[in-house]
């Protein structure tokens, strides 16, 4: 997960989740159908790799990587159903955890199998961050493709990346590369070792973006990665403020408290900053579809999780 850099109460709420639920349990016919709309496609014929690309790149383009959640003090539940309700009742968005958990629920729903992926993120200096920092999906199609989603990660691939790939592959959003895990005291280690799930590094550009384990997980799995995220002084979402999404061009557009970055497909960045709260809540509104009562604030990036 990892883009910045989810009332009005302090109280910090753990993330509910029914640790045994799969990612796609629950919707009917008319919640698939809404969410369809919310990104602007029609339901696939049948579930194939082509139809999860489009479904990728629409989700990408139309549902922001957000985490307004954590500084509005709103519960956030880990459970298909609630996710997605988020996601298309409340014209919402939210960070990895709710973003891929309600696309792996929406996937799931469409005849596509769906496995949740814990990953560890790569911070400065190559550290790898906290067990189940990030959430992301292992698709498989009935033709039998096999591919890494991920609409939660902010500036990522755009696109699905062949799973079981290892050379590099091109993406509007750069050029990735998945691979063998190097030895990690903390994980599995690649096939010498002859682990059953080894660990893949997945790399965008040159530069190791996160390690993916290959052991399945349940959404339930990813409840105490999520309450960090949410109340942890040291973590990025609880220090800052982030509403982004994609742009129809491939760029990207980015508010960061009052600060507007643009970002063109090619790498040119703009920024701006937004004056009262009444340019700030139009913002939301106008670029990302998101109706707030007030201006989110970072209240205290050292309180206590």
């Amino acid at each position: 997960m990892r883009e910045p850099a989810h009332d009005d109460t302090d109280e910090q709420t753990t993330p509910e989740a029914d640790a045994g639920a799969p990612a796609g349990a629950g919707p009917d016919a008319s919640e698939v159908d809404a969410y369809l709309r919310r990104l602007g496609v029609e339901r696939p014929a049948r579930p194939t790799a082509d139809a999860l690309r489009e479904l990728h790149l629409s989700h990408l383009r139309t549902v922001p990587f957000e985490n307004l959640s954590v500084h509005l003090g709103e519960e956030i539940t880990l459970d298909g159903k609630r996710l997605m309700d988020k996601v298309v009742t409340g014209r919402r968005g939210g960070f990895c955890y709710e973003l891929n958990g309600a696309f792996g629920t929406l996937l799931t729903a469409l005849g596509y199998e769906v496995v949740l992926l814990a990953a560890r993120v790569y911070g400065d200096g190559g550290r790898l961050g906290i067990p189940y920092d990030h959430l992301a999906l292992r698709v498989r199609t009935p033709d039998g493709d096999d591919l890494l989603a991920d609409v939660g990660f902010g500036a990522h691939c755009l696109l699905p990346l062949e799973f079981g790939e290892r050379g590099d592959q091109e993406d509007p959003g750069g050029t990735f590369r998945i691979t063998g895990a190097a030895p990690d005291a903390a994980g599995a280690r690649d096939g010498r070792d002859a682990v059953p799930f080894e660990d893949l590094d997945v790399l965008r550009n040159g530069k190791r973006v996160y390690r993916l384990e290959q052991r399945p997980r349940a959404l339930g799995d990813f409840v105490a990665g999520a309450w960090w995220h949410r109340t942890s002084p040291r973590s990025h979402f609880t220090r800052s403020l982030v509403c982004s999404r994609v742009t129809g061009d491939g760029g990207r557009i980015t508010l960061s408290g009052r600060r507007v970055t643009t970002t063109t497909a090619d790498g040119k960045r703009e920024e701006r900053e937004l004056g009262t709260d009444g340019e700030v809540l139009a913002y939301y509104r106008d670029r990302f579809g998101i109706s707030l009562a007030r201006v989110p604030t970072v209240k205290d990036p050292h309180r206590a999780g």
